[in-house]
């Protein structure tokens, strides 16, 4: 074939092809929508190039009139109130929703598995030894709604505890809400732990808290959802997170849209991404155990975690039987000092690997491991994932 004809029928393709023309319905005002962009462009850098439509817009605004002499192919959107969904069925051209609350029922849906997100925060907090529960929400949005359902029932039907909650007041200013938080949590009992819907509404915790000369993570331990990293380290103290996985949730919506505007029908259904892992700091940084021998057995598995430890290492410092120590962190905590003692190092091993460009050699060496082999088998096994592959996976990301 000549290279005439070759070029002909490149530019007879690009004709067929054009440019589409792809609005953003995403708010760039928090972390987990800053995500959902990041995830599209990495899908708009990897296929045909969009022509993309972003306008000011915010998760609860009904201005769209930036959109009224928009003529374009798709949509991808965060449909969180009814103007937003009746504006996206007027204008009827390809769309998918990035949002739980699905106004739109027949659009396919990317969310978050908010029931994970849940069960993490409940084992998170659980795993702390502590036995009062607590969550704190936002009526107006269905995420929080569900994170909430799921959050007691795993509490209650797994574990037996009841679980308190707050639920956002609408119609308050910023001031009396957390007046009415200070409130809420002087009432509680303690210590405890509670899951708020989001980082922002922990945040507004942390300032409760301290209002209410309530101390965090003595007497109140605080998880949020996001992983805003600003937000969470610019916070006092520092708040422990669960970090969803937006970027993948970004990238499928736009190929699920990128098949829709090529003529593919898709399923409305509900696309759920698994969250990436709980990122731990000083806001839930507190072991509540009653047994004085599993607390100093904890504060010494945590001050010679960089060690090669063993539970004997522990016997040594605690006068107790390992049958005797075995039962006692079984009641307290639900888990072996072998198996707290491994937790403590992989957490660790996972700090090292988002954070460092160490080798593995040198973390393996910086942990006490004699050979990196056999820490990247224990790393497998109880993560499911290599060193390697953790470390691709979680680029960037600060513990």
């Amino acid at each position: 074939m000549s290279n005439f004809t070759s070029v002909h029928i490149r530019r007879e393709a690009a004709i067929e092809k054009p440019q589409k023309h792809v609005a953003l319905l995403i708010e760039t005002s928090n972390e987990y929508a800053r995500g959902l962009l990041a995830g599209i462009k990495s899908y708009i850098r990897t296929h045909r190039p969009w022509s993309i439509y972003l306008g000011e817009h915010s998760r609860l605004g009904t201005d769209l009139s930036w959109l009224n002499n928009w003529k374009g192919d798709g949509i991808l959107a965060r449909i969180e109130n009814k103007e937003i969904a009746e504006y996206i069925r007027m204008l009827n051209v390809p769309t998918v929703d990035l949002s739980a609350s699905r106004l739109l029922e027949y659009l396919p849906c990317v969310e978050t598995h908010n029931e994970t997100i849940a069960i993490w925060a409940a084992e998170h907090l659980s795993s702390r030894g502590l036995k009062h529960y607590a969550y704190c929400g936002d009526p107006g949005f269905r995420w929080s709604v569900e994170r909430g359902k799921h959050f007691e029932h795993y509490l209650q039907q797994k574990k037996g505890y009841t679980v308190h909650t707050f639920q956002h007041q609408s119609k308050s200013t910023v001031m009396d809400e957390r007046l009415l938080m200070a409130e809420w949590l002087q009432q509680l009992p303690k210590p405890i732990g509670i899951m708020a819907c989001y980082d922002i509404t922990a945040q507004s915790l942390l300032e409760a808290c301290r209002l209410a000369g309530v101390t965090v993570p003595e007497q109140v331990a605080i998880i949020g959802v996001d992983n805003d990293d600003l937000l969470c380290n610019l916070s006092s103290p520092p708040l422990s997170s669960i970090q969803p996985d937006t970027v993948k949730s970004g990238y499928l919506a736009a190929s699920l849209l990128d098949r829709m505007m090529s003529g593919e029908t898709i399923a409305p259904q509900t696309y759920f991404i698994e969250p990436v892992q709980v990122i731990t700091r000083m806001s839930t940084d507190v072991i509540a155990v009653e047994d004085p021998y599993v607390s100093s057995a904890i504060q010494f598995i945590r001050e010679h975690a960089y060690e090669d430890l063993k539970v004997e290492d522990v016997l040594r410092h605690i006068p107790l039987s390992r049958r005797s120590l075995d039962h006692r962190f079984m009641n307290a905590l639900d888990r072996t000092p072998h198996e707290e003692i491994i937790q403590v190092r992989m957490k660790l091993l996972m700090r090292l690997l988002s954070e460092t460009d160490w080798t593995l050699p040198v973390i393996a060496e910086h942990l006490g491991y004699k050979h990196p082999e056999y820490m990247g088998v224990a790393f497998k096994k109880f993560s499911g994932m290599s060193p390697g592959a953790f470390r691709e996976h979680h680029k960037g990301i600060t513990l």
